[in-house]
């Protein structure tokens, strides 16, 4: 079969591969075939070597540089301790390289202050920021519409509040109209029935009355006449008040001795029958009219 024969050729180039390999007529190619792994070396004297190539004789406050040892733990309890960090231990290999830094720092400040340079930054230190402007506007402008935000937001409760109090100022005249109201009209239930004979409330009515009478008038007085009255008055001159002859008083109102009742109510001598002036006035009926035209003819 075909499969059969493609097994037995690809078995056979494995074979003569191996041997190939074996006989060392094989070029390296890709993967190469260690005999040994290479071993570590620790060159010191070529990395000084390296070192003092590109290192500059400089003054040290050009360098500012600072090597220092390690630094003991003050945590530890025993001396054997001090010297040990677990490279594995994250913690104290953080610990052992802030120790470090920190006794570098302590050792630069002083060779610092010897030579006069400051080292704090000054109150007017001007630094570049390291956001764009746009993005400084956009910032701006999100605390620009928080900011307004906050004061729509104190707006509605101020406007929420005064509502709340003028709607209990509402509801507290209501209350005490309607007190006032009830009040009344048990007052009127008593009189009326004869459980008391105090007319109180009707002064009260009216005192209130005359109170709203005098303060519009006190409004009026206030306010007086416009311009265009005042122009009027000037050019025309003012009436001045009438005489008030035909107004009523209260003599008047009570004299009843010039009333006649039979001339009032049409009954006097000369009368007519029941209806009087008006039965003599008073037009035919249709069918009478009638009559009277044929008559006529």
């Amino acid at each position: 079969s075909p499969s059969d024969s493609d097994s037995e050729d690809s078995s056979l180039s494995d074979s003569e591969l191996q041997e190939a390999f074996a006989r060392g007529a094989l070029k390296p190619g890709l993967n190469v075939v260690l005999e040994e792994r290479p071993k570590r070396r620790n060159d010191a004297a070529g990395l000084r070597q390296c070192l003092a190539e590109f290192k500059q004789q400089l003054a040290w406050v050009e360098r500012l540089d600072v090597t220092s040892g390690q630094v003991a733990d003050p945590t530890s309890q025993s001396a054997s301790d001090k010297d040990a960090v677990d490279a594995e231990n994250d913690f104290q290999r953080e610990m052992s390289f802030y120790r470090q830094a920190q006794a570098a720092v302590l050792e630069a400040l002083p060779k610092l202050r010897k030579l006069q340079v400051p080292t704090r930054r000054p109150d007017d230190y001007f630094a570049e920021m390291a956001k764009s402007d746009q993005q400084m506007q956009k910032i701006r402008q999100k605390l620009k519409s928080k900011q307004e935000a906050m004061e729509r937001s104190e707006k509605a409760k101020q406007l929420r509040a005064m509502r709340k109090y003028g709607k209990k100022v509402q509801t507290e005249i209501l209350q005490r109209r309607q007190k006032e109201k009830k009040n009344m009209l048990n007052a009127v239930k008593k009189y009326q029935k004869g459980l008391s004979d105090k007319l109180d409330f009707l002064d009260e009515e009216q005192t209130s009355s005359q109170g709203n009478k005098k303060g519009s008038a006190s409004q009026r007085i206030k306010k007086g006449p416009n311009a265009k009255r005042r122009y009027k008055n000037q050019k025309f001159g003012f009436g001045g008040k009438k005489k008030g002859s035909k107004w009523n008083t209260k003599e008047s109102f009570n004299d009843v001795s010039s009333f006649r009742s039979k001339v009032a109510h049409n009954k006097g001598p000369g009368k007519a029958g029941k209806g009087g002036k008006k039965a003599l006035n008073k037009r035919p009926g249709k069918r009478a009219r009638q009559k009277m035209k044929s008559r006529a003819r």
